[in-house]
């Protein structure tokens, strides 16, 4: 019996004493290296080790536009319901949907009615009114007539110019006219209908000028000017070219971003109401490079950079900013104006290590021998809005 609880004793003390080193030796959670920590250690083993051997080639900075890219439509300048301003039927309407017309030219045609009649009873009312009035003013003369009597005279003579004048206005208001140069979009009335006071005819569209409209950040806003020329390319390719018209001033509650305007010339009525366009707004001229966006790395903080190597060949990171797209990369700005851009081996270096170079490109020089480089790039047409590519989380 005191065999066994000395065995227990003892296998107590055994797994007591285990426990208590576990304890003992636990050291707290486990730090891992950030990436900076990372590229320094890898940049000090490389020190003792061969040189890393890269591919890289000379940039040159060239003056590019920077534009504000906006996704808009067109937009025509007014669109009216030409409305009747008398009551009566329609005995003509010689538009139909799609007909261009030119200001004064006739959409609707109420008959006339009564209305000639009523026009020759203002006008024989105004001859009897004036016969009057001008009696009056002789008899004033010879003392047989009072100022009342004469006020009275002059008062049925303006009041029977007025029918007449009513009467005339009538007339016209039987023929409802365009109001400005623009399309029928719409018809509302047929030959035989009846219409009311206020009844539309037609609906005309202004299109000549025509508007691209679309909405710009918060953060872009002073950077528009008014009159400032504007392109436009549409969905089908074509490219139109106008001054900003306006720039609001309240801006949308939803979206915090604010109304512009610019104004496109359409005498030939070719561009269409509700196109989808991109709108191009020059803003300023930035020295910028153009290379692929393979090349770009980010920071732990997520922003873009591209890596180079200085005179001393030691690889530096910069940080760019995109400036804009072209067909065949990107346009950047933030680096030096010769710059010695890494195309291959990017992702074997760290900042400040120092590589061995291979030059792409005959006759290019590195970065030292700036002042003997020349290139002249060629600038590509834009065909997209630019947007930040997915990248592969690097550090620099």
């Amino acid at each position: 019996m005191r065999t066994t609880y000395i065995t227990a004793t003892v296998i107590a003390v055994l797994i007591l004493g285990w426990l208590f080193s576990g304890q003992m030796g636990d050291s707290g959670p486990v730090r891992h290296a950030t990436l900076a920590e990372q590229n320094v250690t890898i940049s000090a083993g490389h020190q003792d080790s061969e040189l890393t051997r890269v591919r890289a080639r000379v940039i040159n900075a060239s003056p590019q536009v920077q534009y504000v890219i906006l996704r808009g439509k067109t937009d025509n300048k007014r669109t009216v319901q030409v409305k009747a301003e008398t009551s009566g039927r329609i005995v003509d309407r010689p538009v139909e949907r799609g007909s261009k017309v030119a200001e004064g030219d006739v959409l609707c045609q109420i008959s006339m009615e009564d209305r000639y009649a009523s026009l020759t009873e203002s006008r024989e009312g105004v001859n009897q009114a004036t016969i009057e009035y001008e009696g009056s003013i002789k008899l004033k003369e010879r003392g047989f007539q009072s100022d009342t009597a004469i006020a009275q005279a002059k008062a049925k003579l303006a009041s029977a110019q007025a029918r007449l004048e009513r009467s005339k206005l009538e007339i016209q208001r039987t023929t409802v006219r365009a109001p400005f140069d623009g399309v029928v979009e719409d018809v509302h009335q047929e030959i035989g209908d009846y219409v009311a006071l206020g009844a539309t005819c037609v609906t005309v569209v202004d299109l000549d000028p025509m508007l691209l409209v679309g909405q710009v950040a918060e953060k872009d806003v002073p950077r528009l000017k008014m009159d400032l020329p504007v392109t436009g390319v549409l969905s089908d390719g074509r490219e139109v070219e106008g001054p900003i018209t306006f720039i609001g001033q309240q801006s949308d509650p939803a979206t915090r971003t604010y109304s512009v305007e610019i104004q496109i010339p359409n005498p030939e009525y070719t561009l269409r109401s509700g196109l989808t366009t991109q709108i191009r707004i020059p803003v300023r001229e930035v020295m910028a490079q153009k290379i692929s966006p393979a090349l770009f790395a980010l920071t732990d903080a997520g922003e873009i950079g591209v890596r180079t190597v200085n005179e001393n060949g030691a690889v530096v990171f910069h940080l760019v900013q995109i400036v804009r797209e072209a067909p065949d990369g990107v346009w950047v700005s933030g680096l030096p104006d010769v710059a010695t851009l890494i195309t291959v081996g990017q992702e074997l270096v760290v900042p400040g290590e120092i590589v061995e170079v291979d030059y792409e490109a005959t006759g290019e020089m590195p970065a030292s021998a700036a002042d003997e480089a020349v290139q002249s790039p060629s600038e590509a047409a834009i065909t997209e809005p630019i947007s930040t590519p997915t990248l592969a989380a690097t550090s620099p």
